[in-house]
C-alpha cells in the first residue's frame, strides 16, 4: 500500500464525532476522526514500513501521523529522525502517545529521553517523561539504573508543581508507572507521590483536573498489580 492509499482508507474510516472529540483535545486540521482500533486492519496489512511512515508523518493530518507510529520501525529511526518527529508533534496526543511511544522501542529511547527531559519546549519535555512512562511500564527493571530513576523521582519532587501543564501530567504519570512497574522504587514513589499530593492541571477551554499519583498507586496495589508490565507498547 502506498501512501495514496492508505489516507483514502483512513479517510473512508473518519467519523464526525470522534474528528470533534479530537479536535476538542486539542488537534487540528486536516484528519478524518479516525479511532485507532479501526486502524488495526489496515496496519496488519503494512506491517512495519518506515518510509511509509515518514511519508504520512509529513502530511500533517492527524489521523495520518498516529498511523505513522503504528506502521514505523523505531529500531531504523536515527535520533535526527525523532528530533524531525518531535518537532511535528503539535499537541499532545502526539507528543506523548505518537512520538514518545514510537521512541520507546528504539535502542536511543533513553539517551533521547534525556535530552528532552531538560529541554525548555513543553511538548518535548511531556515526550520525554512520557517515554520513560512507556519503557518502565514495558521493559526489565534490570535495564534501568535505579540511581537514575531515583534521581528523576527527586527532580519531579523539586520541580512538579511549578512545570508547564502536560509536563505535570507527565511527570505524575511517571512517579505512578514507577510505584506500579518498577519495583526496586516502589516504596520511594509512593513517598514521592505522598509529599507532593494532588496535582491541578489546567486544560483549554475545559475544566481543570485534578491527578493523585498516591490514590492511582494504591488502587493498582488492591487489584495486585505490583509489578505489572505491558506485552506491547504499540498496538
Amino acid at each position: 500500500m502506498n501512501m495514496e492509499t492508505v489516507m483514502q482508507e483512513l479517510e473512508a474510516l473518519g467519523k464526525e464525532r470522534t474528528k470533534k472529540i479530537y479536535l476538542s483535545n486539542g488537534a487540528r486540521e486536516p484528519l478524518f476522526g479516525v479511532a485507532t482500533g479501526a486502524m488495526k486492519p489496515i496496519a496488519k496489512k503494512i506491517k512495519i514500513n518506515q518510509q511509509l511512515a515518514e511519508e504520512l508523518y509529513a502530511t500533517g493530518n492527524y489521523d495520518a501521523m498516529y498511523f505513522a507510529g503504528i506502521v514505523a520501525d523505531p529500531k531504523a529511526m536515527k535520533v535526527s529522525d525523532f528530533e524531525r518527529w518531535i518537532k511535528g508533534a503539535y499537541f499532545y496526543m502526539l507528543s506523548d502517545y505518537v512520538v514518545a511511544v514510537t521512541l520507546s522501542e528504539s535502542d536511543l529511547a533513553q539517551e533521547v529521553a534525556d535530552q528532552w527531559i531538560a529541554s525548555d519546549e513543553e511538548l518535548t519535555s511531556s515526550a520525554g517523561w512520557s517515554c520513560y512512562c512507556w519503557l518502565l511500564g514495558n521493559r526489565k527493571d534490570e535495564e534501568f539504573s535505579k540511581s537514575k530513576i531515583s534521581n528523576m523521582l527527586d527532580m519531579v519532587s523539586k520541580s512538579i508543581h511549578d512545570s508547564p501543564e502536560r509536563v505535570k501530567s507527565s511527570m505524575n504519570n511517571f512517579i505512578y508507572t514507577v510505584g506500579v512497574s518498577y519495583l526496586p522504587l516502589h516504596e520511594k514513589a509512593i513517598e514521592t507521590a505522598k509529599s507532593i499530593g494532588t496535582i491541578e492541571i489546567n486544560q483549554h477551554k475545559k475544566k481543570s483536573s485534578l491527578l493523585d499519583a498516591y490514590s492511582n498507586i494504591q488502587k493498582e496495589i488492591d487489584r495486585d498489580r505490583l509489578g505489572f508490565k505491558r506485552k506491547y507498547v504499540r498496538c
